[in-house]
Parts: structure tokens; sequence; C-alpha cells
């Protein structure tokens, strides 16, 4: 599926690799989700090391995103915050297939922020996404 979304690539900047610089988003309203980690649906987190996590976290933006009528075609940016920035960057190629399992080839505008701590003490992932759900003619 493609998305109506147009992802922008600035010639007078490095190319991206994992992210893209801009999205130009199609008409239609605005999905800002809250920020999901490696909670299970009891509460807690279910999952240690920022592989695992993230990998959680991912599926639970899907899930979100389904409930607000959207699919990953829709999303046009995502902040991810880790709890260690080293550790991420050395389970980078662990990360790389599980974003594509998730959230497939595509990728909309996106940052990165080591962060000191999240609120629940376990997580050491937090995805934050704004989606934009295309109108429907």
């Amino acid at each position: 599926m493609s998305s109506p979304h147009e992802i922008v690539t600035a010639p007078g900047l490095a190319p991206p690799s994992g992210y893209a610089h801009a999205v130009v988003a199609a008409p239609g309203r605005a999905v800002y989700l809250g920020g999901q980690t490696a909670m299970g649906p009891d509460g807690k987190i279910a999952r240690r090391g920022v592989v695992e996590q993230f990998d959680l976290a991912a599926a639970n933006v899907v899930e979100a995103l389904k409930a607000a009528g959207c699919t990953t075609d829709d999303l046009v940016s995502m902040q991810i915050f880790v709890t260690d920035l080293r550790e991420y960057r050395y389970r980078q190629k662990e990360l790389a297939p599980i974003w594509r399992e998730h959230f497939g080839r595509r990728y909309p505008a996106m940052g990165l922020f080591g962060v000191t701590e999240l609120l629940d003490n376990d997580a050491v992932v937090e995805l934050m996404a704004i989606a934009v759900r295309p109108e429907v003619s």
C-alpha cells in the first residue's frame, strides 16, 4: 500500500538513512499518539532490553494507529526516546528488521532523543508519533 503523504528529501542535506527530511501530509485529520512503551495489556513493562522493548513499543504504536482508523502508511512523524543512546546505536542492526516488520520500509520525519529516564522505571524506550488519517472522498 502506498502512502498519500509525500516524503521530501532536501537536495542540500545529507541523504537521510532511517528517517525522512520532511513529510508533506495529504489532507486529512491529525492523529496524535500518546507515548508507547513496552507496556503489556496488564499495565506492566513486559520486556527487558532496548531491542525487545522497541519491538513491543512499535507493536503498541501500530495498535494505537488501528484504533484511530490509521495504518502505518499514515505516519508523518515519530520521536524515539531512549534511556541509553549508546545501546540503541550498538543495536541498530537488530532494530532495523523490527522497524520493517512493524512499519515497512517507509520512514516518517523522525528524531531520536536520549533521556535520563522515562515515567515507568522499567521502560528504556518510548515512541511518540503523529499520523494523518486521509480524507475519504
